[in-house]
């Protein structure tokens, strides 16, 4: 005779579809006694106690007393109770699900990055949601559709993405509150977007910066704040750059340099987007890349010192030379 396997342990899942099943069912029918209640949902009235018990921490964003929802335990646990189930504080629960557009946008991205990693019969009842959230929002142009691509995404960054479209599309202003890491610094500037834009899998808006006086990429997951302003944009519309053929390609906003690169330093080519690779007799390469900001080739060459410098037969850009030479002359001067 095989023996019998064992059915599974009720998990999380399960309690959380009661949960979801029983706060309705009560709105419907009223008081109802927890044997009643458990017979409805199938599990046994201990079993159901414990969901209660669960129910008792949930509730509105906030987590404060009046947030959550209250269950009458001293009803279901004193021996002198009655035994009703008594469930205050989700009237919520009981009114038709309305979704501001930003709201939807967030729980369609999160429910496709949810699906990338779901199982099978997860992602059936996940793919059902997608389904009447995106029929919704194409219907009544509530949410407009971001694409997290294949790994999900982060929804945060997906809503920034959609609010800062939104605001390039009507032409308005953004001030942005943008983390600069090579600087280790937050800075406040006002742009005129023109749209989000991303390679590599990462987001990026193109804008025109009043701070810089130049067009300039943002990351969207460096924007630590984006105030959409009533104002509107002062520079002439233009469409978002192409960024099909990566970052940096050439524009009025970069400048291309060759750099001349010992052994050691090499490994520049590996981690930076690069034009063109020229090897060396002794081992070192000359490279041509282009420079968006002064600032980081400087910050570069420190890096890259003594195996790195600029190579300008024609002297046209001795300022790059110049301000590294200055910065290293600086940086020396902490030591003596």
């Amino acid at each position: 005779m095989t023996p019998r396997t064992p059915a599974p342990a009720p998990g999380a899942r399960d309690q959380v579809a009661r949960l979801l099943t029983l706060v309705p069912y009560l709105h419907a029918h009223g008081q109802v006694r927890l044997d009643e209640a458990a017979a409805a949902l199938g599990v046994a009235p201990r079993q159901l106690l414990k969901d209660l018990k669960v129910l008792l921490m949930c509730g509105l964003p906030g987590g404060y007393p009046d947030d959550l929802i209250d269950v009458d335990l001293d009803a279901l646990e004193d021996p002198d109770g009655d035994g009703v189930v008594r469930v205050t504080n989700a009237d919520y629960l009981a009114r038709p699900l309305r979704l501001t557009p930003t709201e939807a946008t967030a729980v369609i991205v999160a429910l496709r990055a949810l699906r990338n990693g779901a199982r099978p019969d997860t992602r059936e009842v996940v793919d059902r949601a997608l389904a009447k959230l995106e029929a919704a929002a194409a219907a009544g142009s509530a949410a407009p559709r971001i694409d997290p691509g294949a790994d999900g995404g982060d929804p945060d960054t997906a809503l920034l993405a959609t609010r800062l479209q939104d605001a390039a599309d009507r032409g308005r202003q953004v001030d942005l509150t943008y983390y600069v890491p090579s600087r280790d610094e937050e800075s406040v500037r006002t742009v005129d977007p023109r749209g989000v834009v991303s390679t590599g899998g990462v987001a990026y808006l193109d804008a025109w910066c009043h701070l810089a006086g130049a067009p300039r990429l943002f990351r969207l997951d460096r924007i630590r704040e984006a105030v959409v302003s009533e104002s509107p944009v002062v520079t002439d519309p233009e469409p978002p750059r192409d960024l099909a053929e990566g970052m940096f390609a050439r524009s009025g906003g970069t400048t291309p340099v060759t750099l001349r690169l010992d052994p050691p330093a090499r490994w520049v080519v590996e981690y930076y987007p690069v034009e063109e690779v020229r090897p060396q007799s002794d081992g070192g390469v000359e490279v041509d890349l282009l420079v968006a900001d002064p600032r980081w080739l400087t910050r570069l060459l420190l890096r890259l010192t003594p195996h790195a410098r600029v190579v300008d037969p024609d002297g046209a850009h001795p300022e790059f030379t110049q301000t590294y030479t200055a910065a290293a002359k600086s940086t020396l001067g902490l030591y003596t």
